[in-house]
């Protein structure tokens, strides 16, 4: 079984660095996918309402027999419960699906700006960092401007910070902006979603040289770059491929080829232009 590190975030807490998407898996296939990443050595597990499995992420947790406390659970609020009450029932809604007592980082989704309730939703979140029921607390897909206002806004900052990025999309000026206010990077999409990214010759030849999937070696160029990454698959073996990452290490002409391959294209939206 493959021991995963873990990260420190700035609230003093410890995240896996690799964790198991749930996105898109199916409600009957979500079960057995989790109790596979488990045994394989996953210990980060991250689900959203808009996934509609947390409920099976929580069966798939509580049937595995291990402690809690070993695990981080990520789940997130959904674009249509911006708003001080409306995030905090959301909230109990999402923790009694999950059948837990707390989850280990809570999340906005969108900011869906249009709504301009993302100060007040964020308050609400701090609300339940500090009742203790959300261990951490922090978003996903906002930009630099975006995280600013909460910052200016409340004083504080998201731990974390969950957006598409790849070696197709670097983000290096979020990544920066990231460093610079101790917010931890995590990648969705990290291989962006298979494709052609995966088929792509500078990944294809330092695959061949290390002896490595084309996935292992994208997983392996985020890991040095300090993000925390979600891969997600039903498939056991790559479930338990996409894991075993830590016995090889990219050299620095390997990661500048990988980030040279940056041309700014996503595989989903925009933040800026997802609604409510």
């Amino acid at each position: 079984m493959t021991q995963v590190p873990n990260v420190r975030l700035a609230d003093g807490h410890d995240m896996p660095q690799v964790g198991f998407g749930v996105y898109k898996v199916p409600q009957d296939e979500t079960v057995a996918a989790v109790r596979t990443a488990l045994d394989a050595g996953y210990r980060g597990v991250d689900t959203a309402v808009l996934y509609r499995n947390e409920a099976e992420v929580g069966r798939a947790v509580a049937e595995s027999g291990l402690p809690r406390e070993e695990l981080f659970v990520t789940t997130k609020l959904w674009n249509d419960r911006h708003g001080y009450d409306s995030a905090l029932a959301a909230f109990d809604e999402s923790l009694g699906r999950l059948g837990m007592d707390y989850v280990d980082l809570y999340m906005i989704h969108w900011p869906v700006a249009s709504l301009d309730r993302y100060v007040e939703t964020w308050r609400a979140l701090l609300r339940l960092r500090d009742e203790g029921r959300a261990r951490s607390v922090g978003v996903a897909n906002f930009t630099e401007g975006y995280l600013q206002r909460l910052i200016d806004e409340t004083g504080v900052t998201p731990v974390v910070n969950q957006v598409e990025l790849h070696p197709y999309l670097n983000q290096p000026e979020l990544r920066a902006y990231h460093e610079r206010h101790g917010i931890v990077t995590e990648a969705w999409a990290p291989l962006a979603r298979g494709g052609k990214l995966l088929a792509d010759p500078v990944v294809t030849g330092i695959a061949e040289r290390h002896g490595r999937m084309p996935a292992q070696v994208v997983l392996r160029w985020h890991l040095q770059h300090g993000d925390v990454v979600i891969p997600k698959s039903v498939t056991p073996e790559r479930i338990r491929a996409n894991i075993e990452l830590f016995d090889f290490a990219l050299d620095d002409d390997e990661m500048a080829a990988l980030d040279g391959l940056d041309v700014g294209e996503r595989t989903g939206n925009h933040p800026d232009n997802v609604g409510p």
